[in-house]
């Protein structure tokens, strides 16, 4: 089979900070690593403190800031840079949403809003969102925001690959219209698909189901160094801000469907975000 493609940047990345996502787990531990060797300081967010503290051990040099996305509790609270920014989101789980647009759309949306001013700030700086090919399977209905009913509801396999594929697609268009919000600064930022579909998904599945898809996913699966050459790229490479907003796969911009480009769609979620956000 072809070699994955690979992250060739040697940027090194002493001064600068360095915000992961899931970090204790496959690819976002890999990502922090990765990072962590080019000099950034590294702030891992995970959802919870004792998967924070065990990645804490693997990641050396490590700062982790234990900033909940998802937290069982009905509030969550972010305090980055020292409590500079702390702000505190009404848990909207309750509301029927869904964990997983909730986790895998709305937290990120809200955090990358809280740390808009400090980007700027320290720009040239980058904002990358993991999405994942599964996004082109997404589909967003409004009405089912509006009416607060839950975002994709049971467990079957079918139930959960169509919500996670239509928080996939609100990560291509958040960062669609991000981009397009954030021209003229000196911030830019890029959705991917990482090239590893194993290790976030199945946490989601029950244990006959990853016994049954173990070997199917192995198949489609790249380790997880492999896995996190694109999300690298899209941090560290040179030279490509002039693709802020695009989807990228194997290291390369790919083009997306028009449903994932889509102007107006992208602007109606980024403005119910912000009231689902209480920001608006």
């Amino acid at each position: 089979s072809q070699m994955p493609s690979r992250c060739k940047s040697k940027a090194k990345l002493d001064g600068k900070t360095v915000i992961v996502t899931g970090s204790n787990t496959g690819i976002g531990r890999e990502t922090a690593v990765d990072l962590a060797r080019r000099g950034a300081r590294v702030i891992l967010a995970c959802r919870s403190q004792s998967r924070g503290e065990a990645a804490l051990t693997i990641v050396k040099r490590i700062a982790s800031q234990n900033i909940d996305l998802a937290s069982q509790d009905n509030s969550h609270f972010f305090y980055l840079f020292k409590g500079q920014i702390s702000v505190y989101l009404q848990g909207r789980t309750e509301d029927g949403l869904g964990l997983m647009f909730e986790v895998n759309h709305l937290g990120h949306f809200l955090l990358t809003h809280l740390l808009l001013d400090r980007l700027k700030e320290c720009g040239p700086s980058r904002v990358v969102n993991v999405s994942s090919m599964l996004h082109q399977h997404g589909n967003l209905d409004f009405n089912v925001f509006n009416t607060h009913k839950e975002f994709g509801a049971g467990d079957s396999l079918m139930d959960v690959m169509k919500v996670y594929s239509h928080s996939k697609l609100c990560n291509v268009l958040f960062t669609h219209e991000l981009a397009k919000r954030l021209q003229g600064t000196n911030v830019t930022c890029y959705s991917l698909h990482p090239g590893v579909i194993n290790t976030e998904l199945t946490r989601h599945y029950s244990k006959v189901l990853k016994m049954v898809l173990k070997p199917i996913i192995r198949l489609f699966s790249k380790d997880l160094e492999a896995g996190a050459q694109t999300t690298l790229y899209c941090a560290v490479q040179e030279g490509i801000e002039g693709l802020s907003g695009r989807y990228f796969s194997d290291c390369a911009v790919k083009e997306v469907q028009p449903k994932a480009r889509d102007n107006a769609v992208a602007k109606k979620l980024w403005e119910l975000s912000e009231k689902l956000c209480d920001l608006s």
